[in-house]
């Protein structure tokens, strides 16, 4: 087993999560997406939604049943449901993103839902995405249950990300966030490479509090900040109930975006100047004493992206070899 960490440059980094991709059935175009999700995310400095990502594939209980291409259940000029096939959300997910973008743009506003898929990886990816085309969008993310609700010991809501991105002058603006303690796919990680979590995020299978996670995994996670982060994770699961997560095989996940273009508001070209100067408004708050920075929500991420791009990524000799494993059909 290689121990420590291991620098890779992006290009040997994208390969091995192409090839371990393919070592588990996926055809070339579809391990290139889904490479691209994972190396953007370990970009952006999430090590868990990385490289690693890759790793929960193939030990998802949904990957060995039957999928199929992703398919329409009902559509209309602004609207489209699908279904997703049982199919990875990197993958699936990225093509509802692509008509997200193509309705949006032709008729100004679009509602995209997407029912039939699990592990969707970075909600951020795809708002980013979205952004950069020139459109406001909101993506919600219901998910498999994971976290319990205040005073109680067993999981009925998911992680249920929300993110947000919107065009500005200077770039876009992102912001993505779990409505759990913590998020499951980190969780999944620590217990791989043998690490606790932190205090407060989980309970064991008995309801008491855990730092093991493989004990949170038979348990449950919890909300963050308490009743409101279960009623924002509750209000998550919703908007999957109307995204299809009825029709899901396990009734949980659904996955919504409603986006639109700012000119049925506002021109595009002055609400993005606005934009930007509400972003250095924000920047120019006078600090507090050792504060050398306001930083506004993807400004950190960007920033870490760049750089790696420059420098290459580093992951746990654990998750190489686990990769590496994958690539030459090990499993």
């Amino acid at each position: 087993m290689t121990r420590g960490r291991v620098h890779l440059s992006v290009e040997a980094a994208r390969a091995l999560g192409e090839a371990a991709l393919a070592g588990i059935g996926y055809e070339p175009d579809e391990a290139r997406i889904i490479a691209d999700h994972v190396i953007d995310a370990a970009l952006c400095g999430y090590e868990y939604s990385g490289l690693a990502k890759i790793l929960n594939i193939p030990e998802h209980p949904r990957f060995k049943l039957p999928r199929r291409r992703l398919s329409v259940l009902r559509e209309t000029a602004v609207s489209t449901l699908f279904d997703g096939g049982n199919t990875v959300g990197m993958l699936a997910l990225h093509h509802a993103t692509e008509a997200v973008i193509a309705k949006a743009q032709q008729n100004g506003f679009a509602l995209v839902g997407l029912t039939n898929s699990w592990v969707s990886g970075r909600s951020a990816y795809y708002v980013e995405r979205i952004a950069r085309a020139g459109l406001v969008v909101l993506h919600t993310a219901s998910s498999s249950r994971a976290v319990a609700p205040p005073g109680g010991r067993r999981p009925v809501l998911g992680t249920n990300p929300i993110a947000f991105a919107l065009p500005a002058a200077h770039d876009v603006v992102v912001f993505d966030m779990g409505t759990s303690a913590f998020m499951l796919t980190e969780l999944m990680l620590r217990e791989r490479l043998g690490e606790t979590l932190p205090e407060g995020v989980a309970l064991d299978a008995a309801g008491e509090p855990t730092r093991d996670p493989a004990a949170a995994r038979q348990g449950a996670l919890l909300p963050f900040a308490g009743h409101k982060g279960f009623g924002l994770g509750l209000m998550v699961q919703a908007l999957g109930v109307l995204a299809g997560s009825a029709l899901d095989v396990d009734r949980d996940n659904g996955y919504l975006f409603i986006a639109l273009k700012p000119d049925l508001l506002r021109p595009l070209d002055a609400f993005k100047r606005e934009m930007t100067a509400l972003v250095e408004r924000v920047k120019a708050t006078p600090r507090r004493a050792g504060v050398e920075e306001i930083r506004i929500p993807s400004e950190h991420a960007f920033r870490h992206r760049e750089r790696a791009r420059r420098e290459g990524l580093e992951i746990d000799g654990a998750v190489h070899d686990a990769l590496g494993r994958l690539a030459a059909g090990g499993g």
